[in-house]
């Protein structure tokens, strides 16, 4: 990907933005949020969201008639790695703004767009995805939560699990069966229901960092309206696998640069240590410096062009990135050696360079408190990246994926099958 003088011209614009923002209120906001640390600072980043929105920085990829920039790839992808490299906090608004608002973009009503575009571009309503299930998580075709038509109304019954801010959320958009006897992904709608209703139930899942960003999610009769379906009726799986498509976009190379920074600040604890002078640990970390120089020559390769990625290239991505940063936890772990088995686990008890590589003046290094919080950023990162090769579609189901549509098939001796 080529950035034009015009796109460094925006370049400069959104870092100089950045910088004069955040500041004052904001200002200890930096490096904040962020998976596996969505409890931290809740009231503060959706502040700070809204005040992304009100400077138009909000919703860049959307057509202008809905309420966008209508920023080219390029522009999104420089938003996204300064945003990263100013440590600027985790946004709230992620699953509506880059997930449904898009998907209504492409597939929604005149009258869905106008009623829930302009909330989410404005980050007035928060959204969670209600896509998994305790029987359906990699395999979501399996869905068997019900919606049945009562008049001019769904009534949604079910259970979806490993719901992200779904204690937040305003709506969730719900994969649910709505033909009696469908199997896989026939007759599943795509539906947008309220949570705000006493028959939807959230219940946290305690994670073993000890925080709770994940939740269950019953439907107990809960009630939407009969316009709320995206697409018609029993068309929810296209619907939903557009969805999915849409997650893995420009925002992946924001990403990559949060993996840098803390690539940089590990290598920053090695050196304060000593354990870089280990030469198995220094060959780790030239191996993690170049796994990640790879994972972000891929996702460039991936978003350049005017073709979409397609599903099997995501999943290859998917896949790189998810070992990439499970690995980097468990060097985490070898590079602080022995204190990584107890709270408060830098050297000295004094925390490590804190998130976002803002390093205030001086040691020791600090950041502020989280509550009862017993771990530290690197034991929060080996700890939650655990789950990195499984959310969002597990290593197994990625391979399957990749398998069946870039491997060729053979189904007679000699005889290959596209």
């Amino acid at each position: 990907m080529r950035f034009t003088p015009q796109d460094e011209e925006f370049r400069q614009n959104v870092r100089q933005w950045l910088n004069a923002s955040l500041t004052g209120e904001f200002a200890g906001l930096r490096g904040a949020g962020g998976p596996g640390r969505e409890h931290e600072r809740p009231a503060g980043r959706l502040a700070w969201h809204r005040h992304l929105a009100a400077a138009g920085w909000t919703c860049l990829g959307w057509p202008a008639e809905h309420g966008g920039r209508g920023a080219t790839l390029a522009q999104q992808v420089i938003f996204h790695e300064e945003y990263a490299r100013a440590g600027a906090p985790a946004r709230v608004s992620i699953v509506g703004e880059e997930l449904l608002g898009p998907t209504l973009i492409a597939f929604g009503t005149p009258e869905q767009k106008k009623r829930f575009l302009p909330p989410i571009k404005a980050v007035t309503e928060l959204w969670c995805q209600g896509y998994s299930e305790p029987g359906a998580g990699s395999d979501l075709a399996s869905v068997s939560t019900k919606a049945t038509l009562d008049e001019d109304q769904w009534v949604v019954t079910g259970q979806k699990v490993w719901t992200s801010g779904a204690h937040e959320a305003g709506w969730c958009f719900v994969l649910a069966r709505t033909e009696p006897g469908s199997s896989r992904g026939q007759g599943l709608s795509y539906l947008l229901v309220p949570m705000g209703q006493s028959e939807v139930t959230v219940r946290p899942i305690r994670q073993l960092t000890g925080t709770s960003e994940f939740n269950e999610v019953f439907f107990d009769g809960a009630r939407t309206a009969a316009e709320n379906v995206v697409g018609e009726p029993g068309d929810g799986w296209r619907i939903a696998k557009a969805t999915l498509a849409i997650e893995r976009g420009a925002a992946m190379l924001g990403q990559q640069v949060g993996f840098r920074r803390e690539l940089a600040d590990l290598l920053a604890l090695a050196r304060q240590t000593e354990a870089g002078q280990d030469p198995l640990l220094r060959d780790r970390l030239a191996r993690a410096w170049i796994g990640l120089e790879v994972v972000r020559a891929y996702a460039l390769d991936t978003l350049d062009g005017d073709e979409p990625e397609s599903p099997a290239e995501a999943s290859v991505l998917k896949i790189l990135w998810s070992r990439w940063h499970q690995g980097l936890g468990e060097l985490a772990m070898d590079v602080l050696g022995a204190p990584s088995v107890m709270g408060s686990a830098a050297p000295g008890g004094r925390l490590c360079p804190p998130p976002g590589g803002i390093h205030p003046p001086g040691p020791p290094w600090q950041t502020p408190p989280e509550g009862d919080d017993p771990y530290d950023r690197w034991q929060q990162l080996f700890l939650f990246s655990r789950a990195d090769t499984i959310y969002g579609g597990s290593d197994e189901i990625q391979r399957n994926i990749i398998a069946s549509r870039i491997l060729p098939r053979h189904d007679q001796p000699g005889e290959a099958r596209p």
